[in-house]
């Protein structure tokens, strides 16, 4: 299998590209970010494009994918609707168009968000829904949405937020406990990881994944 990553440098990302180098049947990993990753391997190919709009530049690289992963994405944080769906929105819908024409036998999974719904009215959720309605009309072989809720880091990983970091430390204690006591509300990046893999590999009865469908899917018993 070949897979094309999206975001691996983000602390989603890394789980999902470590999940893939380990996988016996994953052959070819290529990631398309903005910056170096910090790993190396046999397996893996970076494309470093300092403005993913720029993608049309590499559309040559783009064919040929068995699975691809889109865990790209921003924080709605003090910023405006219109920024947010153009970094959302925008830049998503341009690079799984560009994608779905070079690879249309690709399996396409986009990590969203727990919350989600495109008649919200909260902001990120709209557009994120508005996008997931979207990516599901293009003409993969098939698309899943992911919607994880709290994701526990694993492997060594660490967000690029350093307030993040300093509460997954603080809670890490409790966390295993808290993920038997809600295990709808929490997963790991490595179940994330291995989750995407398995729905690219034999798919999922749902297009949706929550929390809960993403801990099946990567083989937890719930």
């Amino acid at each position: 299998m070949r897979v094309l990553i999206f975001g691996a440098s983000g602390m989603v990302g890394q789980g999902i590209l470590l999940e893939c180098l380990r996988a016996v049947d994953v052959a070819e990993v290529v990631s398309v970010g903005r910056s170096p990753l910090p790993q190396k391997h046999p397996k893996l190919k970076e494309i470093l494009l300092p403005n993913l709009f720029d993608i049309a530049t590499v559309t040559d690289d783009l064919s040929n994918f068995d699975a691809v992963f889109f865990p790209l994405g921003v924080s709605s944080f003090r910023m405006s609707e219109a920024d947010y769906r153009y970094i959302t929105y925008d830049l998503a819908m341009k690079i799984a168009s560009l994608v779905a024409r070079q690879s249309p036998q690709a399996t396409f999974c986009y990590v969203s968000g727990r919350g989600t719904d495109i008649n919200s009215r909260t902001m990120w959720s709209r557009v994120k829904g508005e996008l997931e309605e979207a990516l599901l009309r293009l003409p993969f072989a098939d698309a899943f949405m992911f919607r994880p809720g709290a994701i526990r880091p694993m492997d060594g990983i660490k967000t690029k937020t350093p307030l993040y970091n300093a509460i997954y430390l603080l809670f890490s204690p409790i966390v295993p406990l808290l993920a038997r006591l809600f295990p709808a509300q929490i997963t790991t990046t490595r179940e994330v990881g291995k989750a995407m893999l398995a729905v690219a590999r034999k798919g999922y009865p749902s297009p949706i994944l929550e929390p809960i469908d993403i801990r099946r899917a990567a083989g937890v018993s719930i």
